[in-house]
């Protein structure tokens, strides 16, 4: 694991688990070995059905490593918009999936924005699947057949609507580079001036969500050559407001919060995992917890593990 960032005085954890305790719920699972693959759908379901009522409105999941939807060494893209029987028309022997408002497909993302332009790319590249959708995580955990999921990394989301209307494109992980996923408790007070910024840059946007900004802000960090650590140090510089943000890619998991740290987190470690949650009762369904090193990660300070 790397840390890097700076240590600055924090309030009690209680007065900031009560201030950040009615906003969104995160949680995330890497695991460090092959022994409980099989079961990460399972676990991320679990830990989800803790922080349901932290976010009522839209959840979703981001998945690494399952053979059924993100097959080794294929493309695969997640849509929004477009069913299962139009991608298949649209593009004549594509596999496609339905997971909810979801459409993973197997195809490479240029070929699908050829043929169906208006549907909304929510993820793409390999190795990784992201499913999301407007409704209660239990409710899209089912109808995601997230139980059945296998594979080696997993971050959910449960979201609580504050920036943005409730859609299936407001909803997290926000995916907007290869691999890539954000999720994120609190708000960016100025997402509107960064997002003014990065658009003068090229850079597009599919919503109104303050998450949106921060994500769009990492991939354009990644693509210019920073690594997860610089990317997320500068981004602690430069956006005001409360956030505590798990971030993933193909080979890492990260965790970083405000200077403030009133939005909860917490992070275990064992031999055989590491998970975060916004809650202890999302962490206490994992197996081993009570082996597991649990501590709550400091303010402005970048945790990375790597596969």
């Amino acid at each position: 694991m790397a840390r890097h960032g700076r240590r600055l005085g924090a309030r009690p954890l209680s007065d900031r688990i009560l201030k950040g305790r009615e906003m969104c719920g995160i949680v995330g699972l890497h695991l460090r070995g092959p022994a409980l693959e099989p079961r990460l759908g399972e676990l991320l379901g679990a830990m989800l059905g803790q922080v349901v009522e932290r976010g009522p409105d839209s959840a979703g999941v981001a998945v690494y490593g399952d053979p059924r939807l993100s097959p080794p060494g294929r493309s695969v893209v997640s849509l929004l918009g477009t069913s299962m029987a139009e991608v298949e028309a649209a593009l004549p022997g594509a596999v496609a999936i339905d997971a909810a408002a979801t459409t993973v497909v197997h195809a490479e993302v240029e070929q699908l924005r050829s043929v169906l332009p208006e549907a909304t790319v929510v993820g793409s590249g390999e190795g990784c699947a992201v499913l999301k959708g407007v409704g209660t995580a239990l409710q899209l955990a089912e109808s995601f057949g997230l139980a059945s999921v296998t594979g080696w990394q997993g971050v959910g989301h449960t979201r609580m609507a504050t920036e943005s209307a409730v859609t299936p494109e407001g909803a997290h992980p926000f995916s907007v580079g290869p691999g890539q996923c954000f999720v994120h408790n609190g708000s960016f007070a100025n997402h509107a001036t960064i997002r003014r910024e990065l658009r003068a840059q090229g850079v597009a946007f599919d919503s109104e969500n303050d998450s949106e900004v921060g994500a769009r802000f990492i991939a354009h960090q990644l693509a210019q050559g920073a690594d997860l650590e610089k990317a997320l140090r500068l981004l602690c510089e430069r956006f005001d407001g409360f956030y505590t943000l798990l971030v993933s890619t193909n080979d890492s998991f990260a965790v970083v919060r405000d200077a403030i740290a009133c939005k909860p987190a917490l992070v275990a470690e064992t031999e055989e995992w590491v998970a975060m949650a916004s809650e202890y009762r999302a962490l206490d369904v994992l197996p081993g917890v009570e082996n597991a090193r649990i501590f709550e990660p400091e303010p402005e300070v970048v945790y990375v593990w790597r596969r």
